[in-house]
């Protein structure tokens, strides 16, 4: 009963929702950046979107939490019993994304209800700091290296890019469609001036970091990665404080992260930047 109930509360938003659920995203402008920047630039439609937004509404009919549906699960701002909503929602309709990821504590519920039905996962990483910071770093100076990348470097930056994320997820962005959407991504994030690296007079991505998703009150720098060769030399101290600066100066009030707790060093390199931990989140990858 207390599922059927849960159910009925939901249903998929539509552009008339778009003021409430900007409202919703901009309770927690750093843990709703991913999904405040794909609302904020197109919208509810789900085919512009990318997948469709779910939302949750209390008993007197006001939307309280969210959940994304796309190539990635994402509950917004949801409690249980939106959690159990929305986990019941996902299981009628079978699973679509290749991730679950949110706030830890509600992205753990949605999971907890979904295993049997979905599992198992390829892998749970279940603590996940999101760190922050306002300021630029101070005891860290900016690589003067780190710069745009030119959209005449794509070339050069994409190998780093697909090393990063194999690296990162354990699987290739090349693989499925051979790479298109992959490859999309990379030269949209480079032609927007989001995309960030350190590059050798021989052409070697040395450093490289994105700003990932950008909003009115916050921005998320992804991507962040050091070549083999170079790693131990705290270029990614230095790279990352002079992407905190272009993000503060030309992008947005804070800036954020989110990192694996088992990477203790990049752990220490971003507090060392002046991030400090506001939150946690979590994801299941399949």
């Amino acid at each position: 009963m207390q599922a059927a109930r849960s159910l009925a509360s939901t249903r998929v938003l539509e552009a008339a929702d778009l003021a409430d659920t900007l409202a919703v995203l901009h309770r927690d402008p750093v843990a709703n950046a991913f999904v405040a920047t794909r609302v904020e630039a197109v919208g509810l439609d789900p085919w512009r979107l990318g997948g469709e937004m779910w939302g949750w509404f209390d008993q007197d009919g006001r939307l309280e939490s969210l959940c994304y549906a796309g190539a990635n699960l994402v509950p917004i701002n949801a409690g249980p019993v939106a959690v159990h909503a929305f986990a019941e929602r996902a299981r009628r309709q079978g699973r679509r994304c290749s991730s679950i990821v949110g706030p830890a504590a509600a992205t753990a519920g949605l999971w907890a209800l979904l295993e049997r039905s979905w599992g198992p996962a390829r892998e749970v990483r279940g603590h996940q700091p999101l760190m922050a910071t306002s300021e630029p770093a101070a005891a860290v100076t900016p690589d003067p290296l780190v710069r745009r990348v030119r959209r005449d470097e794509i070339d050069l930056l994409l190998p780093a890019c697909v090393a990063m994320f194999t690296e990162e997820v354990g699987i290739s962005p090349l693989a499925g469609d051979g790479g298109l959407l992959y490859q999309a991504r990379v030269a949209e994030l480079v032609s927007t001036g989001r995309s960030f690296a350190r590059i050798s007079e021989r052409g070697e991505v040395v450093f490289k970091a994105e700003i990932g998703a950008v909003t009115k009150g916050a921005c998320q720098i992804q991507g962040v990665w050091v070549a083999p060769a170079h790693r131990g030399k705290r270029l990614s101290e230095s790279g990352m404080a002079a992407v905190l600066d272009f993000a503060l100066r030309e992008v947005a009030p804070v800036v954020s992260l989110y990192v694996n707790d088992f990477n203790l060093p990049a752990r220490a390199a971003y507090r060392r930047v002046g991030f400090r931990e506001v939150g946690a989140f979590m994801s299941v990858l399949f």
